[in-house]
């Protein structure tokens, strides 16, 4: 193993502290979902760090401007008030992992499920053995995560059309809090990619980025 010299260790522990630094002048980080089963965990690449944008600039949020990625059944998880998972495909939750998301919700966590078209049988399946006693609700537009910073008195925003279905939010609520939030027929993900990616008009892509901000807001801020 090659040894460090007095000059390269103090190039590196000069790097470990300029990172440290950069870190602490944020509030927190918020990150993506990595699961096992095959799905496209890591879709829409630039929606959470323009997520973080919006909400720093409109809510004043100071998280930190780069998204992490954290596994289902890493300690890591409890690093994160909020985790947002997104894909189209299957999902699968070991028994060691469904038990790591359960604690991480219960203990105060949040997470946001976006169904970017063909989550949803698999999705539903797994949380139901983070959560075998819980089923997923659908929320009233009168629910307080519509009405943060934004007002959706309709609920939730649709981006994109798949099976001409309305949006719909659904939520699990655990001890009168909701700590998950499936936003579904609506891909709020996609209306916070880059323009560019998808071509939508700016008043949807700012009416996904209005309601994600809320998200953030309320798993931050309501309890």
């Amino acid at each position: 193993m090659k040894r460090l010299t007095g000059i390269s260790l103090a190039v590196l522990v000069l790097a470990l502290t300029t990172a440290l630094s950069v870190q602490a002048q944020y509030s927190y980080k918020i990150a993506k979902l990595k699961y096992n089963g095959g799905g496209d965990w890591y879709a829409n690449k630039t929606s959470i760090p323009n997520l973080i944008k919006f909400c720093n600039a409109n809510l004043r949020m100071n998280i930190f401007p780069e998204e992490d990625i954290v596994e289902v059944g890493s300690p890591e998880l409890f690093s994160y008030p909020f985790v947002h998972m997104t894909g189209h495909g299957n999902v699968v939750f070991s028994d060691a992992e469904a038990q790591n998301m359960r604690r991480y919700l219960m203990s105060g966590g949040f997470l946001h499920i976006d169904d970017n078209y063909g989550l949803d049988k698999f999705i539903r399946r797994e949380m139901k053995k983070v959560f075998p006693e819980l089923s997923f609700i659908e929320l009233p537009y009168n629910h307080p995560v519509y009405h943060q910073k934004f007002n959706f008195t309709n609920g939730l925003p649709k981006v994109h059309e798949h099976d001409g279905k309305a949006p719909q939010g659904f939520g699990l609520i655990w001890e009168g809090r909701l700590i998950c939030f499936y936003s579904f027929e609506c891909d709020l993900g996609n209306g916070w990619e880059d323009q560019s990616v998808y071509n939508d008009p700016e008043e949807a892509r700012q009416q996904a980025l209005r309601m994600g901000a809320n998200l953030l807001q309320y798993s931050t801020t309501a309890f």
